[in-house]
């Protein structure tokens, strides 16, 4: 029998992050939810991507659903032809062969449900503010199955780690004279990452393969750097999903940040409205500014976008894939994909510049631009030019 995580129709309520990921993709803690499933179950999930497979017998998990113990029970648990729901809301379906249901999540609203049981609510990722709300449930979930009968890597002698809570590094990681605190939460080191001399961590933090954080920077929980991403100064509640740097100086809090971004040398982002009000971030889906629920909201940004030296972002700023931000003042709250400007105003990115530049970055890491992406970004750059 197949498992797969079905989007569950939320792709489009999580953009900025999934112009060119599915949710499944995504990097909530540790891993991203693909992984962080198959761990969780113990066999191979896959992402759903077709009605044919309604030919097999198959479980549909919603992509966005942390995998807490509870649910991974129940979701085993489950009945042919049948449901988990909490609160009308279908978490999962088990199919029976030759089922039809498969094809459209809604469709499973017809199966008979099994309410979930457990004290605490099953914790699902509908918004991308939600991911840095969830970021320490996501991280200690993720933690605790990977480090579960394994011994932690040493360390250099001249770092310092003190808490309550443990510190796990993977065989390559390695640091050198800077303080882990993990009283809050647990601290995850990947394989090849690297904490240099001066840097300041707070669990709960996770840091992925081959990531690097830079001399003197302070980072609070609960953060996720994925792999293969250099980061410094100041750093809060942020999660970011891979390839990404922000190497120098400067402060980013509650946010969210894509693939293949650069946050130039002081880039800086309020998390914190000066009247203290809720933030309320621009929504593709509504087509307009909702509100978050919270006071504390950065920034969000998808793939492949950068900022220049300075640039100045606002509470709750929404930034498409593929946009170049630079210039003095802050710019809009809400950046649509292939811009190229700031508070001085924008233009459309030239498509065939980003992808090169894209091309460019991408063969620093050893990686290339495959057909599928790059297919990917013409349709969205000619969808926007053609709803212009």
């Amino acid at each position: 029998m197949r498992i797969f995580l079905h989007d569950a129709n939320r792709t489009r309520h999580l953009l900025p992050l999934t112009y060119f990921k599915p949710i499944c993709e995504l990097r909530f803690g540790i891993l991203t939810q693909l992984e962080s499933w198959t761990l969780a179950l113990s066999t191979p999930v896959e992402n759903y991507t077709t009605s044919e497979l309604n030919l097999e017998e198959c479980i549909l998990i919603d992509s966005g659903l942390l995998a807490s113990q509870a649910l991974v029970e129940q979701i085993s648990a489950l009945p042919q032809q049948t449901r988990l729901v909490h609160r009308d809301v279908t978490l999962a379906a088990h199919l029976a062969k030759n089922n039809e249901s498969a094809s459209e999540w809604d469709n499973l609203s017809s199966l008979p449900s099994i309410e979930f049981q457990n004290s605490d609510a099953p914790v699902l990722i509908s918004r991308p503010w939600h991911i840095f709300q969830h970021a320490d449930l996501a991280i200690r979930l993720d933690f605790a199955r990977i480090v579960t009968n394994r011994k932690s890597a040493p360390l250099d002698a001249s770092v310092q780690v003190f808490g309550s809570y443990p510190l796990f590094a993977e065989e390559g990681a390695k640091a050198t004279a800077c303080t882990f605190n993990t009283n809050e939460g647990p601290i995850y080191l990947g394989a090849g990452a690297e904490v240099m001399e001066g840097a300041h961590i707070r669990g709960t933090f996770a840091l992925g393969a081959h990531s690097v954080v830079k001399m003197g920077a302070k980072i609070y929980g609960a953060t996720t750097l994925g792999p293969h991403c250099k980061v410094g100064g100041e750093l809060a509640n942020v999660n970011f999903q891979s390839y990404t740097n922000k190497a120098h100086d400067g402060f980013i809090g509650n946010a969210v940040i894509g693939s293949w971004c650069n946050l130039g040398a002081d880039t800086n982002c309020s998390n914190l409205k000066n009247t203290y009000e809720e933030v309320k971030v621009w929504s593709e889906v509504e087509q307009r500014f909702i509100k978050t629920g919270t006071q504390f909201c950065g920034l969000f940004m998808g793939d492949h976008s950068k900022t220049g030296i300075n640039t100045m972002l606002n509470t709750g700023t929404c930034i498409g894939a593929f946009c170049n931000i630079f210039g003095d003042g802050f710019p809009r709250t809400w950046i649509p994909p292939f811009s190229w400007g700031g508070s001085a105003g924008f233009k459309t990115h030239d498509l065939e510049t980003a992808l090169n530049t894209a091309r460019a970055v991408m063969a620093r890491r050893e990686c290339t631009l495959s057909e599928q992406q790059e297919q990917a970004a013409r349709k969205l750059h000619n969808t926007l030019a053609n709803n212009a």
